[in-house]
């Protein structure tokens, strides 16, 4: 009986109370907890996670490209193989026959330890190359599109490039590239320089290929060379005059012949093409004011560059000496035309002139890889239509000189008759 009149009585007590009075003495208001996000200590490393070869390979791409010397991870990936061995042989494989491991690391040393469902990896990369060499590489699709970033380089006179391309080229067709690029932009490129090709690696169509320029001057020098360079190849182009385009280019070579001496001492020196000499420059020939055959004939396609004459340089020989001229298209056909030549025996020797004509008198060049030269226009032909253009009873030519500078104005010379 005293077991059921507790409860009774309890439950009066509260009602007399009142249930509010009895919340506030007992119920507490919690304030809620804001929790502070995780911030990882700077010293904390973020451990890189595996799932197999695959995955591993790659990342060893990525941290050569990136220049990591040091990385640990956790490779998950287990299948009963021994791991410390599958690792190392894809570092070996991706060191030797891969383009990018070829050219930019010397050694990887990789070390597996087993931690219960994982191995930790720790990774070593010794790198025989530099990070700036690694983010200079060029990866070069197509033919054209490599001519055009080593013109570039080139043109700036850098001592190195760096190709990749799965073209399969060799030392000797890279070499060849290179000197092509040369002798069709004299106007930007002031020297061939001496070129060294390591390939990376040896076999295989996908390669990397590290390109060395030598010159004998250093690069900031040879950039001024080429602004020097760029200013004569303006010059000289303003001051060519013509009402045709036989007349420019009659007026290209009169001038060239005018500011510039043929180098005898060079041209008896120099036995290949290319040779690094100034004299077989375009800037021996605008800005020194001396040339060999090549140097005229890389300077006459500055000009005619600058002009937008379509010309090309011819390499081969003469009598007994190496020597280069041009070709250059007029009015549908093709001419040879050679500056150097001209100096020594006169315009009528070199200018406009065909196949036979040069075969005759002892020129010799590749003739199954070079535009025919069958045009029929001469220097007479030029010269008589010049001839003709000029009418002494014309008041306007009553101001102008001849060909020795004389002012044909008689009362200006007080000449009475």
């Amino acid at each position: 009986m005293k077991k059921i009149i507790l409860p009774i009585l309890l439950l009066i007590l509260i009602a007399s109370v009142g249930c509010d009075n009895l919340l506030e003495d007992y119920v507490e208001f919690i304030t809620p907890h804001e929790t502070e996000p995780y911030v990882r200590p700077p010293d904390d490393p973020i451990i890189i996670t595996i799932a197999d070869a695959e995955e591993f390979r790659e990342l060893l791409l990525q941290l050569i490209m990136e220049h990591e010397a040091t990385t640990t991870i956790n490779y998950y990936s287990y299948d009963g193989e021994n791991v410390q061995d599958v690792l190392n042989e894809i570092a070996i494989n991706l060191k030797n026959e891969d383009p990018i491991g070829a050219y930019a690391v010397a050694d990887i040393q990789i070390n597996a330890t087993r931690i219960v469902a994982y191995f930790e990896v720790d990774i070593e990369i010794e790198f025989s190359r530099s990070k700036e060499q690694i983010d200079s590489i060029v990866n070069a699709i197509t033919r054209r599109y490599m001519m055009t970033q080593l013109q570039q380089i080139m043109s700036q006179h850098k001592e190195e490039a760096i190709i990749r391309t799965r073209m399969g080229l060799t030392r000797e067709s890279i070499i060849e590239l290179i000197t092509d690029i040369y002798y069709q932009n004299p106007r930007s490129i002031v020297m061939l320089p001496f070129v060294t090709v390591e390939m990376f690696p040896e076999e295989g169509i996908d390669r990397i290929y590290e390109i060395k320029f030598i010159y004998i001057e250093g690069a900031d020098m040879m950039q001024l060379f080429a602004e020097n360079l760029a200013l004569y190849v303006r010059r000289n182009a303003e001051r060519a005059v013509g009402d045709t385009d036989a007349e420019i280019l009659l007026s290209l070579v009169e001038n060239l012949m005018a500011s510039t001496s043929f180098d005898i001492g060079a041209a008896n020196a120099i036995s290949v093409h290319g040779a690094q000499n100034l004299a077989a420059t375009a800037f021996g020939a605008l800005v020194q004011g001396n040339a060999v055959g090549e140097g005229f004939a890389m300077a006459f396609k500055a000009l005619c560059d600058e002009l937008g004459f379509n010309s090309i340089v011819v390499l081969g020989s003469f009598d007994s000496w190496v020597h280069a001229w041009n070709i250059v298209a007029l009015d549908g056909d093709y001419y040879h035309i050679d500056v150097a030549m001209c100096v020594i025996e006169g315009l009528e020797f070199a200018f406009l002139k065909t196949d036979a004509d040069f075969e005759e008198i002892g020129y010799n060049w590749d003739r199954e890889n070079t535009v025919r030269c069958e045009g029929e226009l001469t220097l007479e032909d030029i010269i008589q239509v010049e001839d003709e253009d000029y009418d002494p009873d014309d008041p306007q030519n009553d101001n102008q000189t001849d060909n020795n500078g004389t002012n044909n104005n008689s009362e200006e010379n007080g000449d009475e008759g």
